[in-house]
């Protein structure tokens, strides 16, 4: 019998996800909140699963409230998966922003294709993510934006000490 967790998903270890990293859809309710405002209310998203990392999600950008993305100073990044990451800032309600807390692939590797335009969001830079209704943990350091639910179990790659791994 498979083990579930609080949230009633299936206990799963960071250490049991494949490099290189899978895509998959989850028809789990994704919602980011900053400064007040619903930025993101998501009835599904895209889930990238890697080895030692918590879950990044992405959603769609007709998904994304309208305003609140702009263009980011932050430099783009490589990943060897997935291609070239370029960031947004995100503008709460309030009109606080959350500098490059935001990131997508334009045009990622043909694995991460159904992903290209999707944003996903670093929940240590905002005020409040949501899988379902469970408010996730940020990945730890500043790197990696992996959401910790209480059904993903580490330990997980981004903390100090962990860039050797």
């Amino acid at each position: 019998m498979t083990e579930v967790a609080t949230n009633g998903k299936p206990i799963e270890s960071v250490w049991d996800f494949p490099r290189p990293p899978r895509l998959e859809r989850v028809d789990w309710r994704i919602r980011v909140v900053h400064g007040g405002a619903t930025v993101v209310d998501a009835p599904w998203a895209w889930r990238v699963l890697e080895t030692s990392q918590p879950p990044a999600y992405y959603v769609s950008p007709e998904l994304v409230a309208d305003g609140a993305l702009r263009p980011s100073d932050h430099r783009p990044t490589f990943c060897e998966w997935k291609g070239v990451a370029t960031y947004a800032d995100v503008v709460g309600g309030d009109g606080r922003v959350a500098e490059g807390a935001a990131w997508t692939y334009r045009e990622p590797t043909p694995p991460f294709g159904e992903i290209a335009g999707c944003w996903a969001f670093y929940a240590q830079r905002l005020d409040e993510c949501l899988v379902d209704d469970e408010r996730v943990e940020p990945n730890p350091g500043s790197f990696y934006g992996g959401w910790i639910t209480a059904n993903v179990t580490g330990p997980f790659k981004g903390a100090p000490g962990t860039s050797h791994w």
